[in-house]
């Protein structure tokens, strides 16, 4: 495993006044461009080649290195090019999807701003299930074989896959009969259903809270609020019942946008609670614990109890709804401070306290 002492070595051979930030064109990339160049710092964008058009048009990226897939990241070659250019790593979504867990903790020998032990913890549910109950969260009850749900459950699958594939079932029956369905619609492939998640679905509103833990400041801010649009599950609303039956749809929740929110109010005081605790258990399962953007995915009922069901360890997608225009950023900041730009200037906070190695690992 690669150990903090070469994290160390690398960014002390770092030209300080000429660090680059960087990370793998997809997901959120363009938030963490805008932000980093807002803070001073040239960006660099590690795409694919179908994807270059995005980072030109919006010329988020001082420079570009193109790559045939995502996991050419650990050549060696690109590695050692990231480090003449003095790049810190920004991991997100894609960076669980598409590169080994494995490989990140061993082979990428690049800092990486945040905390890469712990992204170990976020593809993993079970490790996840358990941060959040130590941190005294509500968690939907789990089943642990498609023969005991007695309720309705939703169907999930490892890794960042944007709600790719996941359903709702009721019982034995019925989740045997829509994954025969799913695999046959390409949605799913068998040995997808040897790593399926039941857990129970909880009615209510979705909301994502987008956290930023500055280790700096040693204070948990809170930056933005958003929910997922997510097809097919939220255009079926646009078909009525009697249609919705006699074409029998079995709509599944791929994620295609985000759109803010704002909540309430009296639920705020429970949000920071919240978020403290995930932080101060974080440090015990993972030392020093997390460091930069998390999301706590969760659901509020009618009742306004809040269910946490997911947790994400880095920068989430959602949080693209606020750059430039988030409500909390600005009541905390008084700018147009979003989490692309928390993290560069965090960064830069580093550099000018001479602490980088605080926040890179």
């Amino acid at each position: 495993m690669i150990e903090k002492e070469d994290i160390n070595a690398i960014v002390k051979d770092y030209t300080k006044d000429k660090i680059s930030i960087g990370t793998l064109g997809s997901h959120s990339a363009l938030n963490i461009f805008k932000g980093a160049k807002e803070e001073g710092f040239r960006t660099v964008c590690i795409c694919r080649k179908k994807d270059e058009i995005v980072y030109r048009r919006f010329s988020s990226a001082d420079e570009v290195i193109l790559i045939e897939d995502f996991s050419d990241l650990l050549d060696e070659e690109i590695q050692e090019r990231l480090r003449r250019l003095n790049v810190i790593l920004i991991p997100h979504g894609s960076f669980n999807a598409y590169l080994s867990m494995d490989k990140i903790l061993n082979e990428l020998y690049l800092p990486m701003f945040g905390n890469r032990k712990l992204l170990s913890w976020e593809i993993d549910r079970e490790k996840q299930r358990i941060w959040l109950r130590r941190a005294g969260l509500t968690i939907p009850k789990i089943f642990e074989d498609s023969d005991q749900i007695d309720r309705l459950v939703i169907a999930k699958f490892p890794g960042a896959r944007g709600g790719k594939g996941y359903f709702l079932v009721n019982s034995p029956e019925s989740f045997k009969a829509k994954t025969e369905k799913m695999i046959r619609n390409g949605h799913l492939k068998r040995e997808d259903l040897k790593r399926t998640y039941f857990q129970e679905y909880v009615i209510g509103v979705n909301a994502y809270i987008q956290y930023f833990q500055s280790t700096l400041q040693d204070e948990v801010e809170m930056l933005g609020i958003d929910k997922r649009y997510e097809s097919a599950v939220d255009g079926i609303g646009r078909i009525p019942a009697s249609e919705q039956l006699q074409i029998d749809l079995n709509p599944t929740y791929t994620i295609v946008g985000n759109i803010p929110i704002t909540l309430r109010e009296s639920l705020l005081p429970e949000i920071f609670k919240m978020g403290d605790n995930v932080v101060r258990v974080s440090k015990e399962i993972a030392p020093p614990g997390i460091i930069g953007p998390f999301c706590l995915e969760n659901v509020i009922t009618d009742k306004l109890d809040i269910f946490t069901f997911e947790i994400s360890a880095r920068i989430v997608a959602g949080s693209n709804v606020g750059i430039g225009t988030s409500p909390y950023a600005y009541l905390k900041y008084g700018e147009r401070m979003y989490m692309g730009r928390r993290i560069a200037r965090e960064i830069r906070l580093g550099i000018e306290k001479n602490k980088l190695e605080k926040i890179v690992y």
